[in-house]
């Protein structure tokens, strides 16, 4: 707080526009990097969803059968989404490449200094840049979404592994 007594007031309104362009502009990229990842998640994040839900139900505990529907079912959606990531980081280079591509392109017509033509190249690639920006995210986004999986899939397979356990422990407790 006491570094605002510093900032004269107009300093102030012009912090809260940037602000708010950032909030914008961020809100418009997490959307286009939301779509990108949904067209490669939603059905992993439906069916993770689903479980949720089931667990989160107290009136009806989640059965043996569902649990071993998960064991199954997750992998699979995990063996096509780790596909899906390669996808992402093949655009994700493509774009790395098209904007390194378009950098040079302005660096070398640009005439002046080497750091004219650097200041000229780096403006002239802003929507490259957010371009490869969206892929890097995603690609982020979907290996992390991945790795969520398979720690869904430990607990499944724990919580099914417990209950057998259980089951046989309460089978031998029968028999003395």
């Amino acid at each position: 707080m006491i570094l605002l007594k510093f900032i004269e007031r107009q300093d102030l309104i012009n912090l809260t526009k940037i602000l708010k362009d950032i909030e914008e502009s961020s809100t418009q990229l997490d959307e286009i990097i939301l779509k990108i990842v949904g067209n490669y998640c939603l059905q992993l994040d439906n069916y993770i969803g689903v479980i949720g839900n089931i667990l989160n139900d107290t009136t009806n505990p989640i059965t043996d059968l569902e649990l071993e529907g998960a064991i199954m079912a997750i992998p699979t959606m995990l063996y096509f989404l780790n596909s899906s990531s390669e996808a992402i980081g093949i655009r994700e280079d493509v774009a790395k490449a098209i904007k390194l591509f378009r950098y040079n392109e302005v660096f070398i017509k640009t005439s002046g200094a080497a750091a004219t033509k650097a200041k000229s190249a780096e403006s002239a690639i802003t929507e490259e840049s957010l371009v490869h920006l969206c892929y890097q995210r995603a690609y982020k986004m979907i290996k992390n979404k991945v790795e969520a999986g398979y720690e869904v899939l430990n607990s499944v397979k724990k919580v099914l592994g417990k209950r057998m356990l259980e089951l046989q422990l309460s089978n031998k407790s029968e028999v003395y």
